[in-house]
């Protein structure tokens, strides 16, 4: 008996694997692929230079945007940093900018795209740096939710509310049913403009943001929600339970901050007594009924930035970003750590990484457009319309 040897298999890789590594798109994901051409070894010790002398001979015509869950050799290139929404805004601020290098995942380059004007170009430095819960709603799942709704009497009831984290073709989908846009800081202020449209909201896709909003911001009770599930016929609701929900939540996480569990706030409660638990909304319900303070990422830095100094403190978010603001305010003697004791870091918000950054900044200075990222008109207008109605909430 003979053992057959690797090469002797016909194996391929999967559809799913491709896409996982980057070397695949998938229409139906907000995932690319990865990127032509050769990048420079990230063992290169002039990567530094390099990026820096890109940028310099680019000068005004490439404004580079840094997402505060980016990596440190990322982030300092970085002409603003923010969250997504106030990326995506002072990329439309800067209309003479005719690059925008957006590091960030894809749906953040997408919103710059929408906002900002057609002779600006974005530029996402890894096409297949996505959003895994951006993934988890397609614009086919919700066009069957809609259905599903609809065969339920109470479609006309329903208000879409979808969240940042989501591409363009869910914004788009929104703007077309008469909903809008929230941030994590604003959800409340969406929701509550929703119920003032309709009776019900349909909240995409981040779930645990929704349910945290309805109940601790708005006092909705654990039964007003129900959670639709796209990969179960009808979503796994019954007819009545549809119309007895106040909030119809999408089946979506963040992979990052539903990590976060009550095990993790109690277990470092007994670690370091005396600690703050701050936390971010997309955490689990139960995370955020037990923390001392829940805010989005700019409500978090501004929380550390406030703190007394000696004050202990412990941190659900992106490890990038706890790490950083560990460092920045040690010399204030604020103890800051990362809420879970396993290292979690965004994978996606990851493939954004100095070689990829140099290749794209270098490209752009020898006049070769890469990686560019474009909404076709259409979806273009629908989520402009939903993110407009976002900017007017009062």
């Amino acid at each position: 008996m003979t053992t057959a040897q690797p090469q002797d298999l016909d194996v391929q890789p999967s559809p799913l694997a491709l896409l996982l590594l980057g070397r695949e798109a998938d229409p139906r994901s907000e995932r690319g692929v990865e990127c032509p051409g050769d990048l420079p070894s990230p063992s290169d010790p002039n990567l530094v230079a390099r990026a820096r002398a890109a940028k310099e001979k680019l000068g005004d015509k490439v404004f580079v945007l840094g997402h505060h869950y980016q990596r440190d050799e990322v982030i300092q290139f970085a002409d603003v940093t923010g969250d997504s929404f106030k990326l995506a805004r002072d990329a439309a601020a800067r209309p003479e900018a005719e690059y925008i290098v957006f590091c960030g995942v894809h749906f953040m380059a997408e919103s710059a795209d929408i906002l900002t004007t057609d002779d600006q170009k974005v530029v996402l430095p890894d096409l297949a740096a996505g959003c895994s819960m951006a993934d988890m709603a397609t614009a086919e799942q919700v066009a069957e939710c809609w259905d599903v709704l609809t065969e339920a009497g109470v479609a006309e009831q329903v208000v879409p509310v979808s969240y940042m984290n989501s591409s363009a073709d869910i914004k788009a989908f929104t703007g077309k049913h008469g909903g809008t846009i929230c941030t994590s800081s604003n959800a409340r202020r969406a929701l509550d403009w929703a119920f003032e449209q309709g009776e019900k909201v349909l909240f995409l896709p981040d779930q645990h943001l929704g349910r945290n909003t309805a109940v601790r911001d708005m006092g909705m009770s654990l039964d007003d929600c129900v959670v639709y599930n796209p990969h179960k016929p009808n979503g796994g609701l019954t007819a009545e339970e549809l119309r007895a929900a106040k909030m119809i939540l999408w089946r979506g996480h963040c992979s990052v901050h539903g990590r976060f569990s009550l095990d993790s706030v109690n277990d470092v409660r007994e670690r370091i007594p005396g600690v703050n638990v701050l936390v971010h909304p997309e955490c689990r319900h139960e995370v955020v009924a037990a923390a001392d303070y829940v805010g989005s990422t700019e409500y978090i830095i501004k929380a550390l930035e406030a703190a007394p100094a000696g004050s202990k403190w412990a941190i659900g978010t992106e490890l990038n970003l706890v790490r950083r603001l560990a460092n920045r305010f040690a010399s204030e003697g604020k103890e800051i750590v990362f809420l879970d004791k396993t290292v979690c870091f965004c994978s996606t918000m990851n493939r954004i990484d100095l070689p990829h950054l140099v290749w794209a900044l270098e490209s752009l200075a020898e006049g070769t457009l890469v990686n560019r990222i474009e909404v076709d008109k259409e979806t273009e207008a629908f989520a402009k319309l939903a993110l407009e109605r976002m900017l007017a909430l009062p």
